[in-house]
C-alpha cells in the first residue's frame, strides 16, 4: 500500500513489521522520530514489545544486547555523538554475535557542534564488525531494516547491523514509499529463533575473558561470518525481491554504467543528485554513471572491480574523512582496483550537512577529467 511518510516515520513503521520483542534507545537529534514513534505505538498496542526507557545511549545499547543474549529480537536507533557513546558496546554486540539491527541516523561529528548530515559517524565504527547498510531514499531505509533482519538472525551470519540513512535529507523528508502488510513481512522474515541464549537451566557465557592464546581465533571467526554475509545479503535480497518487487540482491548498483567512460562513487541520499546530473550530462554527450554503493561492511571489493573493468576514471564522493589519510570509501574502492589502469580520484564534500548540487557533480567530473583530485570541494577560501 503507498503512504506518503516521514522518512523516520517509515523506518519506524518498518521496524513495526519486524515484531523486535526489545526496544531500547535514547533519543537525539535527528533520529528522535523514529524511537517517538515506536513508543507511541508500544503505548497504542500497536507494538508488542517491552519499550526501555534509558539515560543514554551506552544504556540503550547495553540492554539491547543483554535483551538479544536472553533471546529476543531487539532494535535500537541513534546518531552522531550517541553512537560515539555507545562505541565500546558495539564492539561488545559484535563480538557475542549477537543480531541486533540499529537505525543510524546519519549527522556530522563534534567538535564544532553540527545536527547536519555527513556519514563521519557510521564511518567511524566501520572496523567494529557490524554489517553496515546505506539508504539512497526512505523506500530502501524501510525495506532494508527488513532485510537486515532476515540476515542478521541467520544462524551462517549472526552479526548486528547498521541501517543507515542520511539525517534531515531522509529523516524528516515525506516521500512516498510502499508500504508491506504484516502477513507479507511475516511471510518473508520469521520469527526470531536464537541460536543461543541464557538460560539459568543451562548456563552458557557471553563475551568472557580471552586470553592471547584464543583471541586472534574469535577475531577470525567474526571475518569468516562478514564475508558470509556478502552472500546472504544477495540471498535474502533476491527474495526480498520475490516477495515485494524490489531487487536487493547486489551489495552495489549500477546508474548508466554499462558505456560509461567515468564513474562516480557515492553512498546515500547524494546517489539521487548524482542520477539527475547524469541525466544532465549525458544530454551533452558526456559518459558518465554511477556506482552506488549499499552495503559498505562486508566491502563489495570484487563487485567493485568487476563493474568498473571498463572504466577509464573514476570519482568517489566521500560525506567522511579519514583525518590524516583520505575519505574511507576512496581508500577501500583505490584497495579494490589495485593493479587495474583506472584513475581514482577522492573528493570531500558536503560534511556538516553542506548542500551538494547537481552543479557540484558536473564540476567535480571536470575535475576528474582533468586529473585533479584527492580533494576537499566547495572549501571557502576566505575562512581559511
Amino acid at each position: 500500500m503507498k503512504e506518503i511518510l516521514e522518512g523516520s516515520h517509515a523506518v519506524a513503521e518498518a521496524t513495526r513489521l519486524c515484531r523486535p520483542e526489545v526496544i531500547a534507545a535514547y533519543p537525539i537529534t535527528p533520529q528522535t522520530h523514529i524511537v517517538e514513534a515506536l513508543a507511541q505505538m508500544v503505548a497504542d498496542c500497536r507494538l508488542q514489545s517491552e519499550y526501555i526507557c534509558v539515560e543514554s545511549e551506552f544504556s540503550a545499547l547495553s540492554a539491547c544486547l543483554g535483551a538479544s543474549a536472553a533471546g529476543s529480537r531487539t532494535y535500537s536507533a541513534t546518531t552522531s555523538q550517541g553512537l560515539a557513546l555507545m562505541f565500546e558496546v558495539c564492539f561488545n554486540v559484535a563480538g557475542m554475535r549477537l543480531p541486533i539491527v540499529m537505525t543510524i541516523a546519519n549527522r556530522a561529528m563534534s567538535a564544532p557542534l553540527s545536527i547536519w548530515n555527513d556519514q563521519q559517524d557510521s564511518i567511524a565504527l566501520r572496523d567494529s564488525g557490524w554489517i553496515q547498510l546505506y539508504a539512497e531514499d526512505n523506500q530502501e531505509a524501510l525495506d532494508l531494516h527488513i532485510l537486515a533482519y532476515r540476515v542478521c538472525e541467520d544462524h551462517d551470519i549472526l552479526l548486528p547491523a547498521f541501517v543507515c540513512f542520511d539525517g534531515f535529507i531522509l529523516t524528516h523528508t515525506y516521500e512516498p514509499v510502499d508500504m508491506p502488510t504484516q502477513e507479507e513481512v511475516d511471510a518473508y522474515l520469521p520469527a526470531f529463533n536464537p541460536y543461543q541464549r541464557l538460560d539459568a537451566k543451562d548456563p552458557i557465557s557471553f563475551g568472557m575473558y580471552a586470553t592471547p592464546d584464543y583471541y586472534l581465533e574469535f577475531r577470525y571467526e567474526n571475518q569468516r561470518a562478514m564475508l558470509r554475509a556478502k552472500d546472504a545479503i544477495s540471498k535474502y535480497g533476491a527474495l526480498f525481491g520475490e516477495q515485494f518487487g524490489r531487487d536487493y540482491s547486489g551489495l552495489i548498483e549500477g546508474y548508466k554504467l554499462e558505456d560509461a567512460e567515468i564513474a562516480l562513487i557515492a553512498m546515500g541520499s547524494i546517489c539521487g543528485t548524482i542520477k539527475d546530473a547524469i541525466d544532465e550530462m549525458r544530454a551533452d554527450g558526456k559518459k558518465v554513471g554511477l556506482l552506488k554503493i549499499r552495503c559498505y561492511r562486508p566491502f563489495p571489493d570484487e563487485e567493485i572491480a568487476s563493474a568498473l573493468s571498463h572504466i577509464k576514471t573514476v570519482a568517489v564522493l566521500d560525506k567522511n574523512i579519514s583525518l590524516g589519510s583520505k575519505g574511507a570509501v576512496a581508500l577501500e574502492v583505490k584497495d579494490a582496483l589495485y593493479g587495474s589502469s583506472i584513475d581514482v580520484y577522492d573528493y570531500i564534500l558536503g560534511l556538516g550537512g553542506r548542500d551538494i548540487r547537481k552543479k557540484d557533480i558536473k564540476a567535480i567530473v571536470d575535475l576528474a577529467e582533468k586529473g585533479s583530485g584527492d580533494m576537499f570541494y566547495g572549501l571557502r577560501e576566505e575562512l581559511l
